[in-house]
């Protein structure tokens, strides 16, 4: 199959079912997210993913959630995990979502300390969400992992969100 390619500015039908991964990838892409990166304490060291799939999903009991890929060599360590902690990260830490975007163990780049969970824990994030696991359910080719929010830290100072859209880091621009 051909990919769609767009010529005007109305939209290009096709259903998921029509094989063309590539064009729903690109679909979701025109989503724009802010980033985070997971960490957690593993029996082989700390562990880090870049996602973008976090989301709140309730104040009481606070919960929040993930998705990583079951293709992911780092799924089935996130999915075990009793704790973990999602950073949302500032717009000056692209550096820190690139490097664990392809790799997840090799944290020596990087400052970090014990979180109050014992997940590893950056500096600079906007917020830090610490967590116990609180549900793992399968959806399709990825997990949602739901989190209880344990102990929150989150910086006040008006820093720019890291956000991603369309394949690449960027940041959002407010109007005046």
């Amino acid at each position: 199959m051909a990919p769609l390619v767009a010529m005007s500015d109305e939209p290009i039908p096709f259903t998921p079912a029509s094989g063309d991964a590539t064009a729903l990838r690109r679909a979701f892409g025109r989503f724009g997210t802010g980033v985070t990166v997971v960490t957690t304490q593993t029996p082989r060291g700390p562990l880090g993913m870049t996602a973008n799939s976090f989301a709140s999903v309730s104040l009481d009991p606070a919960l929040v959630l993930w998705s990583p890929a079951i293709s992911s060599k780092r799924h089935d360590s996130f999915v075990a995990a009793a704790s973990f902690c999602i950073h949302v990260l500032a717009a000056d830490q692209e550096a820190l979502a690139q490097h664990f975007a392809t790799q997840g163990h090799d944290f020596s780049p990087f400052d970090w300390t014990k979180g109050p969970g014992g997940a590893p824990t950056f500096a600079g994030a906007l917020a830090q969400f610490h967590c116990d696991t609180f549900a793992v359910h399968p959806a399709g080719d990825h997990s949602l992992i739901l989190g209880h929010v344990r102990h929150i830290a989150m910086r006040d100072d008006g820093a720019a969100g890291l956000m991603f859209d369309q394949g690449r880091y960027g940041q959002f621009t407010p109007r005046d």
